[in-house]
């Protein structure tokens, strides 16, 4: 997420706007079902298009507008600069977390990637 993403309150208002790429990212980031996360390749997978790099600058871009903390990185490090925002998102949904050792910068959990990472199995009808 970036200064640029639109409001979370307003993601059709962008759709126009959005390049052709960037809603179909969009649209995967919305179908990832509350408590389950895909990674930035396993978008790009799904999309059979691109890799994890542009999907994590879509996201960047315009991901204000979708459930952003469901994108995230292969290693389960919280989203620098959103650790905080996206850990009240993940501890709301239910969603699988690894508690930080006390190594661990910050303290901060990880997200549990075997067991919170989603495949697009139920509810992925639709799969472009």
């Amino acid at each position: 997420m970036s200064e640029q993403s639109p409001p979370e309150d307003a993601p059709g208002a962008y759709a126009d706007a959005l390049p052709e790429y960037a809603e179909r990212v969009l649209e995967v980031a919305e179908r990832i079902p509350a408590g389950r996360v895909m990674t930035y390749g396993d978008v790009a997978e799904w999309l059979e298009e691109g890799g994890p790099r542009q999907v994590g600058r879509v996201m960047a871009l315009y991901g204000g507008a979708v459930p952003w903390w469901r994108v995230v990185r292969a290693d389960g490090v919280l989203l620098p600069g959103h650790e905080l925002r996206a850990l009240d998102r993940y501890r709301a949904e239910g969603t699988p977390l690894k508690q930080a050792g006390r190594s661990t910068q910050g303290h901060l959990p990880r997200l549990d990637m075997r067991r919170a990472r989603w495949d697009g199995g139920a509810g992925a009808e639709g799969h472009t």
